[in-house]
């Protein structure tokens, strides 16, 4: 072998070791409680749920803010290409009857009270204003310029108070809905959890079976070859091997298709591996009787939760409507300055500030806020008469499901004796058929009937599980 044989060699072990690596890096082994968190942490609902809590939590804010003071800054420049004048009506004389109180003397004093210096300016003054009828005059400059700040301040909004009661109700909603959120994906993945399981445990019973059924059927060829067994014996357990291997092909798809259905609740990505650990003897000895008795209380359940949040908010709302009728009250400020000039060499600056209150009572609204009102005390009894309604459905819930568990426990019961029994009697029917004083017949009777005492065992199992996890939920646990 010459070196770039040697190379090709190195390159195709390389790219299958790291293949093999990349394959098993994709195998993921979970237990249910492992199925459950990887859910609750991956899937669309509780993503959005925990996007929705986090915007109540800002709406909080908002609200809030809604009352404090606001203080904001404006400018404002703007030029006149083309300066607009102002019609007089009649000339305007600086000494006549609309002149004269602008300079702040009465009718009876004359020029004669004023100085020569002052007489001179008005008469400027006059000969600039004495405009003939139709012409105007314009009290306006090209540059404009205003620098402003304002305050403006709540000081009683009942409207205000109630909304952030409101908000902070809402974001209580939103955190009880988040809890049954995840409540929900639990179940979904509990419930797409166990049938998987329940199909694993039926082909590891029938890998076992298969293999019990291989070490008799070689056996008996044995037997057959030394004339102590019939053509019949081996067909019998030919065609009993065949009927196994054709169920376990049909479990291996039916757990195809169970598997993609928990990967798709638990948002597990399709294209890898995934491999359950429980074991469902297991999960049967660690159940616990504990809630299959006494009282429950209704607030444990998510959506009990969901529905008294609703009755909250709905009061808040009628409280929101009945605010509409008080007054509301608001304090401002403003403080700017104002630069006037044709040009930015020649202007003057101009300062001015005030200060106000602003009061607003609601007389008449056209029965708008009483309509409102009516509006949100039947949306508060709507939702009063869904919780009653709800209660009732969690009673009867959680009786029956505490009655299927008492059924389906007796059942396993039941069905764990008959196993017992079954396999006691498939045992000593073998014994009885390899020491020569049984039949293949009765062999294969026994056989048929441990197969099926084991089927309807892996079922009760399953069926008690599942009737636990019902209590539960009906209790919400």
């Amino acid at each position: 072998m010459n070196f770039y044989q040697q190379l090709g060699l190195l390159t195709l072990v390389f790219l299958l070791t790291a293949n093999l690596l990349v394959a098993q890096k994709q195998v993921t082994s979970m237990s249910l409680e492992d199925a459950i968190s990887f859910a609750q942490a991956e899937t669309a609902t509780i993503k959005e749920a925990r996007i929705n809590l986090a915007d109540a939590e800002q709406q909080i804010i908002e609200r809030r803010a809604f009352g404090l003071p606001q203080l904001n800054a404006n400018v404002n420049y703007q030029r006149y290409l083309e300066i607009p004048v102002q019609p007089l009506p009649q000339q305007f004389d600086i000494f006549g009857p609309i002149g004269r109180p602008l300079l702040g003397v009465a009718d009876d004093v004359g020029r004669e009270n004023f100085s020569d210096a002052t007489n001179q300016s008005l008469d400027i003054l006059n000969s600039i204003l004495n405009i003939p009828a139709g012409d105007g005059v314009s009290f306006f400059l090209k540059n404009n310029f205003t620098a402003a700040i304002n305050l403006d301040a709540m000081l009683f909004d009942g409207s205000y108070f109630v909304g952030l009661q409101a908000a902070k109700e809402y974001r209580n909603y939103v955190q009880v809905d988040y809890a049954n959120k995840m409540r929900q994906v639990k179940n979904q993945v509990v419930d797409a959890y166990l049938p998987v399981l329940f199909i694993q445990e039926n082909i590891e019973l029938l890998d076992k079976n298969i293999d019990n059924l291989e070490k008799l059927f070689f056996e008996t060829k044995e037997l057959y070859k030394a004339g102590f067994a019939e053509q019949l014996d081996i067909d019998r357990q030919e065609l009993s091997l065949a009927n196994l291997a054709t169920q376990r092909e049909n479990l291996k798809r039916q757990k195809e298709n169970a598997m993609t259905a928990l990967k798709f609740s638990m948002s597990f990505p399709m294209n890898e591996a995934l491999v359950i650990e429980d074991d469902l003897e297991e999960m049967v000895a660690m159940l616990s009787s504990e809630y299959m008795v006494g009282q429950y209380n209704y607030t444990q359940r998510p959506e009990y939760q969901v529905a008294t949040s609703g009755i909250e908010l709905n009061e808040l709302n009628v409280k929101s409507s009945r605010s509409g009728y008080l007054p509301s009250l608001r304090a401002f400020g403003v403080y700017q300055q104002s630069y006037q000039g044709n040009s930015f060499s020649e202007g003057f600056w101009a300062p001015a500030s005030f200060v106000g209150l602003s009061l607003n009572v609601p007389i008449f609204d056209g029965l708008d806020k009483e309509a409102k009102i009516q509006r949100a005390k039947l949306q508060l009894e709507l939702a009063e008469v869904q919780r009653q309604e709800l209660g009732r459905a969690i009673d009867l819930e959680v009786s029956t499901s505490r009655k299927t568990y008492e059924s389906s426990l007796e059942q396993y019961k039941s069905q764990k004796r008959n196993l017992e029994l079954a396999q006691r009697i498939y045992d000593t029917t073998q014994i009885k058929y390899r020491e020569g004083v049984g039949s293949s017949l009765e062999v294969t009777q026994a056989e048929q009937s441990l197969y099926s005492t084991q089927s309807n065992y892996i079922q009760a199992l399953y069926d008690l599980i599942v009737s636990k996890m019902n209590v539960e939920k009906a209790l919400g646990k």
